[in-house]
């Protein structure tokens, strides 16, 4: 493996001391990927700008903000950025004040040496590539997790994984929309939002999937899915945190909905409340109104949805949308395109259901029904539209 050299990764100083930027230039610009900012905002502007940084140092005391507020907010945006602090005042309240709020990596006291502030922006890097490196293996395992009960409920429950195909597609725009950042996370929820349906007679779900009322007993299990994915889902290693947005998809902003307790408002995971009004949208699809009028419908529920999710939805259907509407045959299909209308035999039975991603294992399904049984084509899809 090529051995990554310090220069390779960005470092940010954040000072108002214009003396001192000087001098941490002179000292550290041969050894560094050096960048320096005077100031609060500027150091918050530059991490807007530029590339993502490795390591991020500032100084305490600065006007405006202090380096407290900065690295907080720092956290808040990249919060895979190692932080450290840098000060003159060495106060025990202040600096673990600093670490509990700022998640400080080190906390070096002004005059630091050369050669000491070198050797902790070296430890910081190497912290940093730890960072980087355990979280793709996490979400590299994590989808892998995914995908594969995602393969099972396709199997089990072809309806139901059609549902949460759709849904998928609505969360990931919105989430977009509302410039979210992790939005792999949303996705992975979506998708796995609707496995505990495996408890609803096939029938139920079908009735769901056109747009019908449930009858009590139906719609009592229906109620029940989202907490029992999440329980399921907890069980799993590092997936608490689908768990929880499965388990408040269907809790409304206000309160309202379940599961019945007092969370509500922004409490609730903004995963949940985006699932929320993507799994209302999709039930509203069904019964054949139109995407404009669905998102009038939900707004003139007040209280029941988060206000910027659905003004992140009606800025979607709104607009030209992302996507194009088209017919191809079968043996155009490529994987991306979203099935935009069932896919049937020619005998009339549902193969696949609207809202599928086109997938390299869903093309060798639907190859080896063509030659069983014949496919009625063409099929109606959504391709991504170039920028």
């Amino acid at each position: 493996m090529m051995k990554v050299k310090a220069m390779d990764e960005a470092i940010l100083v954040v000072d108002d001391d214009t003396n001192f930027l000087d001098a941490i230039r002179r000292q550290l610009r041969k050894e560094f990927n050096l960048a320096t900012a005077q100031g609060p905002h500027e150091g918050l502007a530059a991490i807007r700008n530029n590339r993502p940084y490795s390591v991020i140092i500032s100084d305490l005391q600065m006007p405006d903000m202090n380096g407290i507020e900065f690295l907080a907010r720092v956290k808040e945006i990249v919060p895979d950025t190692v932080r450290i602090m840098l000060t003159g005042n060495a106060d025990l309240n202040k600096t673990i004040r600093a670490v509990n709020e700022g998640n400080i990596f080190q906390f070096l006291t002004k005059p630091c040496s050369p050669d000491t502030l070198k050797n902790v922006i070296n430890l910081g890097i190497k912290q940093h590539r730890l960072v980087i490196a355990e979280k793709e293996l996490l979400e590299k395992t994590l989808k892998g997790t995914v995908s594969v009960l995602n393969e099972i409920l396709s199997l089990v429950n072809p309806v139901a994984f059609g549902r949460s195909s759709r849904i998928k597609q609505h969360v990931k725009q919105i989430a977009e929309t509302l410039d979210l950042s992790n939005i792999w996370w949303l996705e992975m929820a979506a998708m796995l939002s609707q496995i505990g349906c495996v408890i609803l007679p096939e029938e139920a779900l079908k009735k769901l999937y056109r747009g019908e009322e449930l009858s009590g007993e139906e719609s009592q299990l229906f109620d029940m899915h989202p907490m029992i994915a999440s329980d399921l889902l907890s069980k799993i290693p590092r997936l608490d945190k689908l768990a929880e947005i499965i388990r408040y998809q269907e809790k409304f902003f206000d309160g309202s909905g379940n599961p019945k307790d007092n969370l509500q408002g922004e409490n609730i995971p903004i995963g949940a409340r985006i699932l929320k009004a993507a799994i209302d949208f999709d039930i509203m699809e069904a019964k054949g109104i139109e995407n404009i009028k669905i998102v009038k419908q939900l707004k003139d529920l007040p209280g029941k949805y988060d206000p910027d999710v659905l003004s992140a939805m009606e800025s979607l259907v709104g607009g030209s949308g992302k996507c194009k509407k088209t017919d191809v045959l079968f043996a155009d299909l490529k994987t991306g395109m979203i099935l935009d209308e069932d896919v049937r035999s020619k005998t009339g039975r549902l193969l696949i259901s609207r809202g599928h991603e086109v997938s390299s294992v869903l093309l060798s399904r639907l190859h080896n029904f063509a030659k069983s049984e014949g496919i009625i084509e063409p099929v109606r899809v959504l391709i991504q539209k170039s920028v």
